[in-house]
């Protein structure tokens, strides 16, 4: 993380989605669930969906979410791309 600039909002919810749950010391739910890549791409997109709404609804109250999309990039390889349409509240 940076040492000024981060405090955004929006800066915010993408650290949020760059975590990776039980990384977190002291916060072991923050994250989001690297066990759901492990997935067949068809099953894991809702629930990686979910789970990142969950996530932003519970971490960051400043922002409403409009959607969550999740793209396989390298499915095979676990590489999933989250997008979010944050708006600032």
């Amino acid at each position: 993380m940076k040492a000024k600039g981060n405090g955004s909002p929006e800066q915010c919810v993408e650290n949020l989605l760059l975590i990776v749950r039980g990384e977190v010391p002291f916060e072991r739910l923050k994250g989001i669930d690297a066990t759901l890549t492990d997935r067949p791409s068809e099953e894991a997109a809702p629930l990686l969906e979910a789970d990142a709404e969950w996530l932003v609804e519970t971490y960051e109250p400043r922002v409403s979410l409009g959607s969550v999309s999740m793209t396989a990039e390298l499915a095979k390889a676990g590489h999933f791309v989250i997008g979010v349409d944050a708006i600032k509240q």
